[in-house]
């Protein structure tokens, strides 16, 4: 099809939706998108705000690189199922609801087709967490979201699932993938050439034996809970205060990974003491059983600045964007100071023999 033609098409779909939905004379301006394929508009009707969030659907499966092993490609295919979520609008309703049920301050979805991968929600502003921290006390800030994690995995739903839609587990298999993207995307970007099949293997086989070490799904997981996906909603009350964006591609797992993202941010320094404080003020607010989630934050931890680290590589070389380079010494102290700590200590190994550059 001309891309011309696929333009008027998506131009058309468009205006059908919002006019169904009793919008079709709102303004319209670009919203900041993110990594993914998706993108927003902010709209206004009479003075009434809205996004239009634009997600094309079957945009995102990751593609296996060129020269991936056996283990690499069974691990990716999963991965791509997994990634279903994100396009998919019927997960953003149905995730939205949930965290709405459980008192969080999701957007509310006015109207959705996920078959054009075009919804209507409602507008949280612009007041990210990334943005307001400073005229707003950071401590307080952070204290709000641990506080709104807690709450999650206090009263959110097993698992949400409807006929269009069912959270998938984030279990080893899942992770093992993500883990996977730093050898296939991060280690020829630093060494020039793919890594050969047998030091792919001895990656493989230890993230497998450390990643056994967890502990079963169990929580919510919204995967990418950070200082630019939160918003400061302060006329709120109690969690509310605290926007909830970006949760789409959401999967049952360990309630210390959207810690993890919060305060191993990859965008933003949070400082080591305050990060610290978060932990135990996590593990007061919550209950939680301390030795096990120490245990899963550790493994989360470099795991998921493993996967950053990948991505971020595979965005600068396939993608052509070279931004993302700028934001790999931050993941890469993150991933050195992870390696640190005991339960990593089998991979610590590989990589100081191999990227020791990664080892502090």
């Amino acid at each position: 099809m001309d891309p011309m033609t696929k333009t008027e098409d998506r131009d058309e779909a468009r205006r059908t939706f919002l006019e169904k939905a009793g919008w079709g004379g709102a303004e319209a301006a670009p919203l900041a998108g993110d990594a993914s394929t998706r993108s927003y508009q902010r709209l206004k009707l009479n003075n009434r705000p809205a996004v239009l969030m634009i997600a094309p659907p079957g945009a995102e499966a990751p593609a296996c690189p060129p020269g991936a092993n056996e283990a690499a490609r069974r691990a990716l295919g999963y991965n791509a199922m997994a990634r279903l979520a994100g396009p998919n609008l019927n997960a953003f309703t149905a995730l939205s609801d949930a965290l709405r049920g459980a008192g969080l301050s999701a957007p509310e979805v006015y109207a959705a087709d996920a078959a054009a991968g075009l919804a209507l929600i409602e507008d949280l502003g612009d007041d990210l967490f990334a943005r307001v921290v400073g005229r707003v006390e950071e401590e307080k800030l952070y204290r709000a979201a641990v506080d709104a994690l807690a709450a999650l995995h206090a009263q959110a739903p097993a698992k949400p699932s409807s006929g269009d839609y069912e959270m998938l587990d984030y279990d080893a298999l899942a992770m093992e993938a993500e883990a996977g993207l730093l050898i296939d995307w991060y280690w020829p970007l630093q060494k020039g050439a793919p890594a050969d099949d047998s030091l792919s293997t001895e990656y493989f086989a230890l993230w497998r034996a450390t990643l056994a070490g967890l502990s079963a799904p169990h929580a919510f997981v919204l995967r990418d809970y950070h200082a630019e996906n939160l918003l400061w909603l302060p006329g709120r009350k109690g969690v509310e205060q605290v926007g909830v964006i970006d949760f789409q591609d959401a999967l049952f797992g360990s309630a210390a990974y959207d810690l993890v993202s919060l305060l191993e941010d990859a965008r933003r320094d949070v400082d080591p003491g305050l990060a610290e404080a978060m932990i135990a003020y996590y593990l007061s607010a919550s209950g939680a059983d301390e030795e096990a989630f120490i245990h899963d934050y550790a493994i989360l931890a470099a795991q998921r600045n493993a996967k950053i680290l990948g991505i971020f590589a595979r965005l600068a070389k396939r993608d052509n964007k070279p931004r993302y380079l700028d934001l790999l010494p931050r993941v890469e102290a993150h991933f050195a100071r992870d390696l640190a700590r005991p339960e990593l200590e089998p991979l610590r190994g590989f990589f100081a023999r191999h990227l020791p550059d990664l080892v502090s």
